[in-house]
C-alpha cells in the first residue's frame, strides 16, 4: 500500500497496511477507485486556467453560439459502460446476471458528430483511418448540411474542436479560413470542458437498452443513427448551460481537474 509506505519512510517505524486503513478509517476516509484522466502537466494547466479567465463572462448566450464536435468508439459487443441488474442474496450466476464478452471484442465503429443549442448535428460514421483530407471531407459535408439544417452559417458561429493533429492541420487551417469560421481555442487535454462528451455518454446509454447486441456493424451504426437522431434538443440544452459552471469548476482548480 502506498500510504504506509509513504508513512515508513516519513516516520522511520515500522507499520502495518492493517494499521494504516484502521487509521485512515477513523479519520472519516475511505479506499476509492482512482479515476483516469488524461495527464495535466503544468503547461495543460497553465493553458486551461487561461482559457477559463478568458471566458468567465461568458453567458449561455454567448455559448449558444458554439458548434461542439468531436469522435468516439462505439463497440458492438459489451458496453461502452457499466450495467446494473438487481440480485437475490445468494442468487447465483445466470444469463440475467452476466454481460457476455468475446476474446477480440467483437469490433467496434469511429464517428465523428457535433452538437448546436437546437439539438444533434449530422453524424457520420469513419470508415478507415482519419486524417486531415478525411476530415476536411466531413467539414465540408455533415458540419455544412447541420448548419444548413438549422438555418446557420459558417460566419456566424463559433466552431469548437480538440487539437488533434488533424484538425489543426493544414488543409484544414485553409478551409477554416477560406470559410470564414470562427474557430474556438481549445485547450489540450481537456474532454472535461467539452458537453459534447457528455452526449456520447447519452447515446451508449440508449445503445447499451437494447436486449440483444447487433448481429454485426451494419447494425451497429443503424442503431446509432437511430439513436443519435431521436436526442432531443433539451438533452443539447441541459449540457450546454453547464458550461459556466465547468468554467467556474476551472478557475477553482486553477487549471486542474475537474468532476466533469
Amino acid at each position: 500500500m502506498e500510504v504506509t509506505r509513504t508513512l515508513k519512510t516519513i516516520t522511520n517505524q515500522p507499520l502495518s497496511t492493517q494499521t494504516v486503513c484502521r487509521h485512515l478509517k477513523v479519520a472519516g476516509m475511505k479506499a476509492v477507485v482512482k479515476k483516469k484522466r488524461p495527464l495535466l502537466k503544468k503547461r495543460h494547466k497553465l493553458d486551461r486556467f487561461a482559457f477559463a479567465v478568458k471566458h468567465k463572462h461568458w453567458t449561455i448566450e454567448d455559448w449558444k453560439r458554439v458548434v461542439w464536435s468531436d469522435e468516439t468508439k462505439i463497440n458492438r459487443l459489451g458496453s461502452d459502460g457499466r450495467k446494473w441488474v438487481w440480485k437475490k442474496p445468494g442468487e447465483s450466476l445466470s444469463d440475467r446476471l452476466v454481460e457476455g464478452t468475446v476474446k477480440f471484442g467483437g469490433g467496434n465503429l469511429m464517428m465523428w458528430g457535433c452538437m448546436l443549442w437546437e439539438g444533434p448535428g449530422y453524424a457520420c460514421k469513419i470508415d478507415g483511418r482519419m486524417d486531415g483530407e478525411l476530415y476536411v471531407k466531413i467539414m465540408q459535408d455533415e458540419l455544412q448540411e447541420s448548419l444548413a439544417y438549422y438555418n446557420k452559417r459558417a460566419d456566424r458561429v463559433i466552431f469548437q474542436q480538440d487539437n488533434d493533429c488533424k484538425h489543426t492541420c493544414k488543409k484544414a487551417q485553409a478551409y477554416f479560413k477560406t470559410q470564414n469560421y470562427d474557430i474556438l481555442w481549445w485547450p489540450a487535454q481537456s474532454p472535461d470542458l467539452n458537453p459534447i462528451e457528455h452526449l456520447w455518454t447519452h447515446l451508449k446509454k440508449k445503445l447499451s437498452q437494447y436486449e440483444e447486441p447487433p448481429n454485426g456493424m451494419l447494425e451497429l451504426w443503424e442503431r446509432v443513427q437511430k439513436e443519435w437522431d431521436a436526442i432531443e434538443p433539451e438533452v443539447c440544452q441541459n449540457l450546454i448551460e453547464s458550461m459556466p459552471r465547468r468554467i467556474k469548476a476551472l478557475l477553482r482548480a486553477r487549471g486542474g481537474y475537474t468532476k466533469y
